[in-house]
């Protein structure tokens, strides 16, 4: 499993970014950042790993395996 990003605060990030190409069952999810709510509440810190060039980039809330079925 590869190393959770961390902020250099130290947080651990709040959100997963996603490169995402095609669409419904078909589609394909590659990760390729985190991302982090500034204190202020007004923004996110974002750190990508990758900065793809087709497709589109979702952001998604990082929640336990279990919770998400």
């Amino acid at each position: 499993m590869p190393k959770q990003p961390t902020q250099p605060g130290g947080n651990k990030p709040t959100h997963r970014l996603y490169r995402v190409v095609g669409d419904g069952e078909s589609a394909s999810w590659t990760p390729i950042g985190a991302a982090w709510p500034n204190k202020d509440g007004q923004g996110f810190s974002i750190s990508c790993d990758a900065v793809p060039l087709q497709g589109r980039i979702i952001m998604r809330a990082i929640t336990e395996k279990g919770a998400q079925q």
